[in-house]
């Protein structure tokens, strides 16, 4: 499983793009979301994937975050909901808009989405109701305790430490008892999960 990607935009014309990763060229599909906020060609980029597998085909599918990442899966686990209307989804609609229109059952909105007739907004609301939930719970706690002057690194801690199995407000706390600044994900997990370890007797 390839977890995600980072080189040079090499190709953009979405929903189609090329990273190359060290002279190797990954051809990704993403969506509008993601496609709007790139960079110029040529310029460093950071994706996170998801890679389908079919018998006749493979094909990576990249997002700017780790939300869009996981709506994407979940939208997957909806009956009739394939990887292409998936991706036509977060085209037409932002996360945040997403659940709150699943949470208002707001199929009117969903409806409107390329692909999404009545039919399918009413499986989508019913089929996502739980699942965007905990999303949403997770959502606010990164845009009110994960705001953009945190830096990359101590977000993707964050959801490193849930994707674990902690809470959110845990992981948050545990986040704010090391020293995040000018670290890496990998240095701040180490120091989180070192901190959180149970001291041993001597």
């Amino acid at each position: 499983m390839i977890g995600f990607l980072r080189g040079k935009l090499a190709h953009k014309m979405p929903p189609q793009l090329v990273i190359d990763v060290n002279g190797v060229g990954y051809e990704v599909d993403a969506p509008m979301s993601t496609c709007l906020n790139l960079p110029a060609v040529g310029a460093e980029i950071h994706l996170v994937t998801h890679l389908v597998v079919r018998e006749d085909q493979h094909t990576l599918y990249g997002f700017s975050s780790e939300l869009e990442r996981q709506l994407f899966r979940d939208l997957l686990k909806v009956n009739r909901v394939g990887a292409k209307l998936a991706l036509g989804i977060l085209s037409g609609i932002s996360v945040e808009h997403f659940i709150r229109c699943v949470h208002d059952e707001d199929n009117a909105t969903l409806s409107k989405l390329p692909g999404v007739g009545k039919k399918t907004a009413e499986r989508l609301i019913l089929d996502m109701r739980d699942r965007v939930n905990v999303q949403a719970k997770d959502l606010t706690l990164v845009n009110v305790h994960m705001n953009d002057t945190d830096g990359e690194p101590k977000r993707e801690a964050f959801t490193a430490l849930t994707t674990l199995g902690y809470k959110p407000a845990e992981a948050r706390r545990m986040l704010e008892q090391v020293d995040t600044e000018l670290a890496s994900t990998e240095d701040i997990l180490r120091d989180v999960l070192q901190s959180a370890a149970p001291a041993s007797g001597i």
